[in-house]
């Protein structure tokens, strides 16, 4: 239902985004976009990027007088920081000649993993692309699913959990609560004690020159049950879920509910109790399964995380190799964050909405917003009255 394409480097004149399947009279707005990107961009550990960009989103199609025509979305962000990289990132063959050339990969990276792929013997043709900067497209685009959500009172909210092996708590805190804390801290995480233990791990990796990654937890509700289906392997919305995470720069792990400890219990441990009551329909008491039960949603909330790697840009490099004259060589000091795990959740969120919002669509489609509607409110109808 829903597709998208981004396309861009991150010190080219700017990120574009494309896409196609969101639904007509949607009620869409550049200021409900740019509250996302503004958000991507905080973060106590981050870089001096930050300060140079402030991104917006310029929509050049597919919206009329603030509500989506049913034609395919154009969004465009523009890099500030493109002014300085005008030679660098030329388009015109004669400027070759006169830019820096990057030889030597970092590890964790990319970049030597894409050069020998695409033959490049220049690494900056990899590490443009492959860059984080391409998740500010990535959150414009949830920010447009986030919004096809929200006309169905779906909420998508995102925080971080834990941080160079620092683990908030926060059991039994209201997700409104939860959320709301997170958001007025600049770490995202909704435990003072362990944002305070979580700045001192990023100031000490400061000091070493060094990064520090770790975990993001992503929730939506009220979800509807039946998202997703069991029927085929790439229709399961479990699978579409972890498949959009993985695909975030510097994601190596994915859980959803209980994740890998359901692997360290007793299925009487792990699986949640079903109950009913008339008016309500069926319902769990506890979330084990994180909202999803063979790759269709059960009407709980969906709960997701992700881990993030240390950033693979580290101010005293690891060691390398040049890849031209193979000899030893310190990894390349490209300008990056100590920490950008709160920006992570930020992505994470866009990533999750866009799977939802494709099932979504998916499940009571049509062509217009007030379609989708009626589709929905007759299928809720129904499932109560089971």
């Amino acid at each position: 239902m829903l597709r998208y394409l981004t396309a861009g480097e991150s010190h080219g004149p700017g990120l574009t985004a494309i896409i196609d399947g969101v639904p007509a009279g949607l009620s869409l707005t550049p200021e409900e976009i740019n509250r996302d990107l503004g958000r991507r961009q905080l973060g106590y550990g981050r870089g001096g990027r930050m300060k140079i960009e402030k991104d917006t989103v310029e929509i050049s199609a597919g919206v009329r007088f603030g509500r989506a025509l049913g034609s395919p979305l154009a969004l465009t962000i523009r890099n500030r920081d493109w002014e300085n990289w005008k030679v660098q990132m030329s388009l015109s063959a004669a400027d070759a000649a006169t830019a820096k050339v990057v030889t030597n990969p970092r590890p964790g990276h990319a970049d030597l993993a894409g050069a020998i792929k695409y033959g490049h013997e220049d690494i900056r043709n990899v590490l443009e692309r492959a860059s984080a900067r391409e998740t500010a497209a990535r959150v414009a685009v949830g920010a447009v699913a986030k919004t096809i959500l929200r006309a169905f009172g779906i909420q998508v909210c995102g925080y971080v959990v834990e941080l160079g092996g620092v683990r908030a708590s926060f059991d039994g805190l209201p997700l409104d609560e939860l959320y709301r804390r997170s958001e007025a801290s600049d770490l995202r995480c909704a435990d003072p004690e362990a944002e305070r233990q979580m700045r001192e791990r990023i100031d000490e990796a400061k000091r070493k020159g060094d990064t520090v990654g770790g975990i993001f937890e992503v929730v939506a509700a009220p979800v509807p049950p039946g998202l997703g289906s069991h029927v085929q392997w790439d229709r399961k919305l479990d699978g579409r879920l972890a498949r959009s995470l993985m695909s975030i720069q510097a994601i190596k792990g994915v859980e959803i509910g209980l994740g890998f400890e359901v692997g360290r219990r007793f299925g009487s441990e792990v699986h949640d109790e079903i109950f009913y009551e008339p008016g309500r329909g069926f319902y769990r008491k506890t979330n084990s399964a994180g909202g999803l039960e063979g790759g269709i949603t059960n009407g709980e909330p969906i709960v997701v995380r992700a881990a993030m790697k240390p950033l693979s840009t580290l101010m005293s490099p690891l060691m390398s190799v040049d890849l031209v004259s193979k000899a030893p060589s310190p990894a390349k000091v490209e300008r990056s964050d100590v920490c950008s795990l709160p920006a992570a959740a930020v992505v994470g969120e866009a990533a999750v909405a866009f799977e939802l919002a494709d099932a979504f669509l998916e499940k009571f489609g049509g062509d217009s917003i007030e379609e989708v509607r009626r589709n929905y409110e007759s299928y809720q109808a129904a499932v109560r009255a089971r």
